[in-house]
């Protein structure tokens, strides 16, 4: 098992190396991206797990009391926990104060997803920057030893095309990881305005 993933290691270092120097930006890329996106499926889908529904989180605000945690975990628990840490016991004011935790619980929502989504678009142009500076190194090959240098012609030619390849591999799954996560938040954030105005009504 050891001596697979030492293998395994030294493939993907060789890897690295034979991309140059454009292969560091790009891991580097892909390291903070799917931190990024992985830390958001787990908000996410905590948020989808144990959630209560609005009649629950109503007389949950109605006694004045914090939902159990160990029972409900989601963005309406969330919503009703947030806002009664805040509330005030006067109701038009507490109604301004339920619009401003729901605001405030929208917007975190979107954390890092333009980050992700940022990132993913940057990775193909960098593959696509690692392509430019192979071909240079084999034009130069060409320049200086002709067509005669196999060697450093398939040097130049391999770099220009794992940068490329590695661009793509990050960027595809990249755009499809955001544009999924783009869309859970979007029903989450239906789902706590939807909440928020039905408790608003009998505040």
């Amino acid at each position: 098992m050891i001596q697979v993933l030492q293998g395994l290691l030294c493939s993907i270092e060789d890897y690295i190396l034979a991309g140059g120097a454009v292969m560091i930006p790009l891991v580097a890329i892909s390291i903070l991206m799917w931190t990024l996106i992985i830390n958001r499926i787990f908000f996410f889908r905590q948020l989808y797990w144990k959630n209560m529904s609005r009649k629950r989180a109503l007389e949950y605000v109605r006694n004045n009391r914090f939902p159990d945690t160990r029972r409900y975990r989601g963005a309406n628990a969330m919503l009703v926990t947030d806002f009664l840490q805040r509330r005030s016991g006067r109701s038009e004011l507490d109604r301004f104060i339920l619009d401003e935790t729901v605001m405030l619980l929208v917007s975190s929502l979107d954390r890092y997803l333009d980050i992700i989504a940022l990132l993913a678009a940057i990775a193909p142009l960098l593959g696509l920057l690692g392509t430019v500076i192979g071909m240079i190194s084999t034009f130069d090959v060409i320049s200086f030893f002709g067509t005669g240098n196999a060697k450093a012609l398939a040097g130049g030619i391999s770099e220009a095309l794992i940068t490329t390849q590695t661009g793509l591999l990050l960027a595809i799954p990249g755009l499809y990881m955001s544009n999924f996560l783009n869309r859970r938040a979007e029903i989450l954030k239906q789902r706590i305005s939807s909440t928020g105005m039905y408790l608003s009504q009998y505040i």
